[in-house]
């Protein structure tokens, strides 16, 4: 019998077909997601064929996901359509003077998603582009100025969701001024809270307020939020001050665990626990099955001792039902 805890956990995997052992294990263990990545994507017909066949197995209650924001951040290929990045967008909606070229982006975004039977989209970004030399976020966000990013945010996520595809504002507390890449190492932003209110945590508040359903936290320290850990594992970033002081109510999500920013801290086991700890829903375990299982036996472990107690467990698996029936 699979454990609960396996709602909690995204995976994913290599290669373009349903295997038995992939089956198996995420029925076995009652995973609760599965993230695609280029290497799982040949066609339209294709993809669909995989994803069904994985439903099946689960009699269709897997969330699956994809990182599909355009520019750099296309998993689909191009015979889906080439999408422009959300730096692009902006220029367009300048140009146009309507914010409603993002909304056009976000919808063509959920017409290549949903036939395919994909339903969660991490996006939009919600970081501001302060940092020109920044090595990950760059164009992939849509400006420098936060209110423009939430104004083609909200409405990129409405072209999203008017699609059926559920969006998900990353990554929190705000990438964008950063010059490190997390999934090299730990970046460290040091601003202070003022500075966040101001600038990084405006696109997040409209979000939020425009009823995003999902948002992505990041591996990056903010000492002046939190000295001592990283966002994606810090309970004062994640259910302080973005579920208490900002009143999100909908699924957290963290960035994959594999990456460097997190597992050169810790081993991913541990940092799995301590994401769901700190007020994460489901964590994103990328690839290896190996590290797959070790972070399913230490959340397994943490809830049959009660450091991860029932009601914990309890509250992120009503939030992603109720995610998933939207």
């Amino acid at each position: 019998m699979a454990h609960e805890v396996g709602k909690l956990v995204m995976i994913g995997f290599d290669g373009t077909e349903s295997t038995p052992e992939l089956r198996s294990f995420i029925k076995e263990e009652g995973i609760g997601g599965i993230i695609l990545f280029r290497r799982n994507i040949v066609s339209q017909a294709q993809t669909k064929r995989l994803v069904e066949r994985l439903k099946d197995e689960v009699d269709g209650d897997l969330l699956i996901a994809i990182d599909q924001e355009g520019g750099r951040v296309q998993r689909l290929p191009d015979s889906f359509g080439i999408f422009p990045s959300m730096k692009e967008v902006a220029a367009m909606a300048v140009e146009r003077g309507d914010p409603g070229a993002a909304y056009e982006a976000g919808e063509r975004i959920a017409h290549a998603l949903r036939p395919i039977g994909v339903g969660w989209d991490f996006a939009p970004v919600l970081d501001v582009s302060t940092n020109p030399f920044n090595p990950i976020i760059g164009d992939r966000a849509f400006s420098e100025d936060p209110d423009f990013v939430g104004e083609l945010a909200v409405q990129f996520m409405k072209g999203l969701m008017e699609g059926e595809i559920v969006a998900c504002g990353k990554h929190f507390p705000g990438h964008g001024d950063t010059d490190i890449d997390s999934h090299m190492e730990l970046p460290t932003l040091p601003h202070t809270r003022k500075r966040f209110d101001v600038c990084e945590f405006k696109p997040f508040r409209t979000a939020i307020k425009a009823g995003i359903p999902s948002i992505m936290t990041g591996h990056l320290m903010a000492p002046h939020l939190d000295p001592d850990l990283p966002a994606s594992i810090s309970p004062k970033i994640t259910t302080d001050i973005l579920r208490g002081e900002m009143g999100f109510k909908g699924v957290v999500v963290t960035d994959d665990l594999i990456m460097a920013g997190v597992s050169e801290q810790m081993p991913v086991s541990e940092a799995a626990v301590a994401s769901i700890g700190a007020g994460a829903d489901m964590i994103i375990v990328s690839r290896d099955p190996a590290k797959q299982r070790e972070c399913l036996d230490a959340l397994k472990k943490a809830s049959d001792n009660g450091t991860l107690p029932p009601d914990r467990l309890s509250k992120s698996r009503t939030r992603l039902e109720k995610m998933n029936s939207l």
